[in-house]
């Protein structure tokens, strides 16, 4: 299992959700997908597209306006 981190920053939607979408593909099942942004848009497009898809996903505010979301590709 690996942690490949993502940096959004700076970034608004829909960049954040399209990077992900395109990480997660080259990643292996089991491995970690940190995103790291800090845009209130993507906070709640990139979660909301990952639980749909079926994958567990965990959130954490660094500061505020400044969240790693965790996903785990699972499939």
């Amino acid at each position: 299992m690996a942690e490949v981190h993502l940096d959004c920053l700076g970034e608004a939607c829909p960049v954040p959700l399209i990077k992900t979408q395109n990480k997660l593909n080259q990643l292996n099942i089991g491995d970690i997908l940190i995103v790291e942004i800090d845009h209130s848009c993507a906070m709640k497009n990139v979660p909301e597209w990952a639980r749909k898809e079926g994958y567990p996903v965990e959130i954490e505010e660094i500061e505020e306006g400044h969240w790693y979301i965790y996903i785990e590709k699972n499939k």
